[in-house]
């Protein structure tokens, strides 16, 4: 599911530097599909998923002026967004672990392969749902959007001993998730 566009009321915070504009411009052309794909894997629903992204993008307007142009803003955008996910989830009183589970739409028949693949995907969304908020944030960032151990600890605000200790935890709890469910079908 890809976003459908975040709208952003840019009256909100004028500025009069137009170079800034076009930063900002670019840097949501080429980050709106990530930032919205990382929150709909920690919120599990579309609508929060939206929701987070559009925060996420109106804090990048509001605060581009101070981020650090060396750095990049990718990592900011990541933790932003992890950041933004808690808050939605607090605020619908669930967890980023307990987080309603969507149904995904049935497979084409005809198409074994995208049956099959379908299948996968909805395994890993309902194992992801059953992880705690910072497994799930770690093994997203790491395994699902390809980042370092220490880009994902810089985002989480943890070391990067934690985030490999999060992450071989989160591995273990998906691998009996899996496990329990195969039998089940079996």
């Amino acid at each position: 599911m890809e976003p459908e566009g975040i709208a952003l009321p840019m009256t909100a915070y004028p500025r009069e530097n137009s170079g800034e504009m076009a930063a900002f411009e670019r840097i949501m052309s080429q980050c709106e599909r990530r930032v919205f794909r990382v929150a709909l894997r920690l919120l599990n629903n579309p609508q929060d998923a939206q929701d987070a992204a559009q925060e996420v993008f109106l804090r990048l307007y509001k605060h581009l002026g101070s981020l650090d142009e060396t750095r990049g803003c990718e990592p900011w955008l990541y933790r932003v967004t992890v950041n933004v996910c808690h808050d939605i989830a607090r605020g619908r009183r669930h967890s980023l672990g307990l987080a309603e589970v969507p149904e995904l739409p049935a497979p084409q028949p005809d198409a074994y392969h995208d049956a099959e693949r379908a299948q996968q995907r909805e395994i890993v969304r309902r194992g992801l749902s059953c992880l705690g908020g910072k497994e799930r944030a770690a093994l997203v960032l790491r395994d699902v959007e390809g980042l370092s151990t220490r880009e994902v600890a810089g985002i989480l605000g943890s070391s990067e001993n934690t985030v490999r200790s999060q992450i071989s935890t989160a591995r273990l709890k998906l691998r009996d998730f899996t496990g329990r469910l195969l039998r089940r079908r079996s």
